[in-house]
């Protein structure tokens, strides 16, 4: 059985996903992060980084929220969530991770914690600015790639879309959020409706009333 080190809403939320849609059985684990848990001596012996989340794998411990995800992916070929080996989408499948993670994800958690980005505390609010315009930047382009799809790689969802969900979630509160984008709006609501974000989002205690 799967286990899973996660906190709601935190970067465990797309392996979460991932879980509920392959239907297999896992085990939550909750880090107390409000009280630094993922920073103890016992958490460190799983996952070095210090960060959520953390995957065991019949005894193997893994971190870093993408490659949990690719690894679950590819452990269940038959979920169809990464195209196989030799089909094309496969490149984009992994350019639309990489994406997400290193440059809308990274960017993200600049906008988050502009603190730990600059040792002049008069330009915070500086930082949280630029990072807006940044970030707003990438949703238009995600935005324009879905003008005609209902998934970002080929005919069916994939461990991208799952992952940007998450993404969305955390951006929603930007002035102008994911869900201010029609084509990003329409693609997300339908994601929505899937079993897998309705029960994960159940758990996490996320209110998914603006995607309906």
């Amino acid at each position: 059985m799967y286990k899973l080190y996660y906190y709601p809403l935190n970067a465990s939320m797309a392996p979460h996903f991932i879980l509920e849609d392959l239907g297999v059985d896992f085990e939550l684990i909750t880090v107390d992060k409000k009280n630094n848990e993922q920073k103890s001596s016992k958490y460190l012996a799983l996952n070095p980084a210090g960060r959520i989340p953390t995957l065991i794998d019949d005894g193997l411990a893994i971190f870093e929220s993408p490659a949990i995800c690719v690894h679950l992916a590819e452990s269940h070929p038959t979920s169809n969530l990464i195209p196989k080996i030799g089909n094309k989408n496969r490149a984009l499948f992994f350019q639309w991770m990489m994406y997400l993670t290193n440059t809308v994800q990274a960017e993200l958690m600049v906008y988050f914690y502009p603190q730990k980005h600059t040792t002049d505390v008069k330009s915070v609010s500086s930082i949280v600015t630029a990072q807006e315009i940044r970030i707003t930047a990438m949703f238009e382009l995600l935005n324009s790639e879905l003008e005609d799809r209902d998934f970002l790689i080929g005919q069916s969802i994939s461990a991208c879309d799952y992952f940007l969900f998450m993404l969305a979630v955390w951006a929603d509160e930007l002035t102008k959020p994911p869900l201010s984008f029609n084509h990003l709006a329409r693609y997300l609501r339908g994601l929505a409706k899937r079993d897998a974000i309705i029960n994960v989002c159940r758990k996490e205690k996320l209110s998914l009333a603006d995607y309906q």
